[in-house]
C-alpha cells in the first residue's frame, strides 16, 4: 500500500537521480493524502525547481511556508530561485528569512555570500563564507568561494591558505555533499 511517506521517499530518490518530472506526480499524490504536510510541499517545489518551473516551485514553497513559516529550506530555496532570476533584493530577503529560522545552515550562509560576491560586496561576502566554513569546515564550495573572495580583496596570504586547505582535502577525498 502506498503511503505519503513512501511516495515522498520515492519522489526524493527520483529528484536526486535527476528525474524530477517523474517525482512531481508522486509528490502530488502524497499531497492528496496529506495536504498539510509542509515537507511534501517543499519537496514538490524542489522537484519543480529542478525542471526550471520557477513559478510553480515558488508557489509550492509558499504553500509550505503557510503551513510552517520556520521551514528554512523553503526560504533558502526561494532565495536561490530569485538569485537565478537576478532578483537580488528578493534573494537576499529570502536568505535572511532562512537564517532567522536556522543560523546554523552553512548552505544558506554560502548562498548569501555568493549573492554578495555577485554584487561586488566582498567584505560582506567574506563574512558569509567564513560563517559557512566555521559551521562546516570541509564545505568545498564555501572554502573555494572564500579563497576567491580573499583574492578579490587582495588578501593573497589568506587566499593561499584556503587554496592549501582545498588541496589537502582533495588529496584525502574529504568533501561533504550539499544539495539544493
Amino acid at each position: 500500500m502506498e503511503t505519503a511517506d513512501f511516495l515522498n521517499d520515492s519522489g526524493i530518490a527520483l529528484t536526486e537521480a535527476n528525474r524530477p518530472n517523474e517525482a512531481i506526480p508522486l509528490f502530488r499524490k502524497a499531497l492528496v493524502m496529506e495536504p498539510e504536510n509542509p515537507c511534501l510541499w517543499l519537496n514538490l517545489g524542489i522537484a519543480q525547481q529542478h525542471t526550471g518551473d520557477y513559478e510553480e516551485a515558488l508557489d509550492s514553497f509558499q504553500h509550505a511556508l503557510c503551513i510552517d513559516d520556520e521551514l528554512d529550506e523553503a526560504w533558502m530555496s526561494m532565495g536561490l530561485i530569485y538569485y537565478e532570476m537576478e532578483q537580488f533584493d528578493l534573494a537576499e530577503e529570502n536568505y535572511r528569512s532562512a537564517l532567522m529560522c536556522n543560523k546554523q545552515s552553512p548552505k544558506t550562509w554560502n548562498n548569501l555570500g555568493a549573492l554578495y560576491f555577485t554584487q561586488a560586496c566582498y567584505d560582506t561576502a567574506r563574512h558569509c563564507f567564513e560563517e559557512a566554513v566555521s559551521l562546516s569546515p570541509l564545505y568545498e564550495e564555501a572554502i573555494r568561494n572564500l579563497r576567491d573572495t580573499c583574492r578579490e580583496l587582495e588578501d593573497y596570504r589568506a587566499a593561499a591558505e584556503f587554496e592549501r586547505i582545498l588541496s589537502g582535502l582533495k588529496r584525502r577525498g574529504l568533501f561533504p555533499r550539499f544539495f539544493v
